[in-house]
């Protein structure tokens, strides 16, 4: 959506007063001083960063109505298809058409760095939602801790296995930063408090196929495989399921036959496997609140706020980064116990 009709100028007008008027009420999440931003006028632009997920369509879906909830304009959305150029493409279109403001999810943290440093440059914000760029300048990060996600797989799957056999982890993209907190931390955990039990790290690059060729060669050189690490449910549930179908491994918790399966998302079709017995957890990304919180954020990047450090009224905490600040947003493991929670993004209609 672009901006230049006199009609949406006007509009223009009347968010920016009520956008200054919210901001001066808003003092628990940000402080009042001035920081780089379009002075509160102009559209966010959005790139989403693919579409083969069904996580990142679920985020796709929010940010329309997330957008109205927060009261902002969208310039795009585009779609960076998990290429970095593309994104960097995306972006200098998004400008172009006027946005004050970018919301993106680089896939590849490493090699965005030089752009966010062009785009502070043009006091042009950026908020980067669930990944956290290497380098470069950025007003936020809106995530969840991914080490922790690593970790919580790790006990989940050591007490479940008895500290004892085989598992297989479907390594996302180690040039992510989610890809290498989550590697590492569940590489550390199983070190330090499973020693006994065998992992086997499938590298797959956040793609589906790769995780399935990866399962189906360990499943006939090592039959005994007791459980799973999925990364990303939204990529790696349905070649996971298919796979442990066509070997008559797809089996309730109580078959001496189960591998046992936490995966990171919180899709509601992770939701309705572990209702089936057919996985086991997962640790829920909040798909909704990394649409509302990373409007939010540019929201107030554009109306000139400084981030504070400290708790927020929305759950979550506020940390400086070398390079920015990040709001850590709660991320819960789901199990049977709670899977109908509706507090859960998954569960909502």
């Amino acid at each position: 959506m672009t901006i230049g009709t006199t009609a949406r100028g006007m509009l223009g007008v009347a968010m920016a007063a009520a956008l200054l008027a919210s901001t001066a009420a808003c003092s628990k999440d940000s402080a009042d001083a001035p920081a780089t931003g379009g002075g509160g006028t102009g559209a966010v632009g959005v790139d989403l960063p693919r579409a083969d997920s069904d996580f990142w369509n679920a985020y796709a879906g929010y940010v329309t109505p997330k957008a109205a909830e927060v009261g902002v304009q969208v310039a795009g959305p585009t779609n960076s298809q998990n290429d970095v150029q593309k994104l960097i493409s995306n972006v200098d279109s998004l400008v172009t058409q006027g946005a004050k403001a970018i919301l993106m999810a680089p896939q590849d943290t490493g090699a965005i760095g030089p752009k966010l440093d062009e785009l502070a440059q043009k006091k042009i914000p950026v908020v980067s939602v669930d990944t956290r760029p290497d380098s470069g300048n950025v007003y936020m990060v809106v995530r969840a801790d991914n080490r922790a996600y690593g970790t919580r797989a790790c006990e989940f799957l050591g007490e479940k296995l008895g500290g004892k056999g085989k598992v297989v982890e479907f390594q996302g993209a180690l040039s992510s930063i989610n890809g290498r907190d989550r590697s590492e931390a569940f590489k550390e955990c199983m070190t330090q408090k499973f020693p006994g039990i065998t992992v086997f790290e499938e590298p797959t690059e956040w793609e589906g196929s790769k995780a399935q060729a990866a399962l189906e060669t360990r499943l006939s050189t090592d039959p005994d495989i007791k459980g799973v690490y999925m990364q990303a449910g939204g990529v790696f549930l349905d070649p996971t399921l298919q796979v442990l179908k066509q070997r008559n491994r797809l089996v309730p918790p109580t078959d001496p036959k189960h591998i046992f399966i936490v995966s990171n998302d919180g899709i509601p079709q992770e939701l309705d496997a572990i209702r089936k017995g057919e996985i086991d957890a997962t640790v829920s990304q909040p798909a909704d609140a990394y649409a509302q919180y990373g409007l939010y954020w540019a929201k107030q990047a554009m109306a000139g706020v400084t981030p504070k450090e400290g708790p927020t009224d929305h759950g979550s905490t506020v940390v400086k980064l070398p390079n920015g600040y990040e709001d850590q947003l709660p991320a819960p493991l789901v199990t049977k116990e709670n899977v109908d929670d509706p507090a859960l993004w998954g569960n909502k209609k």
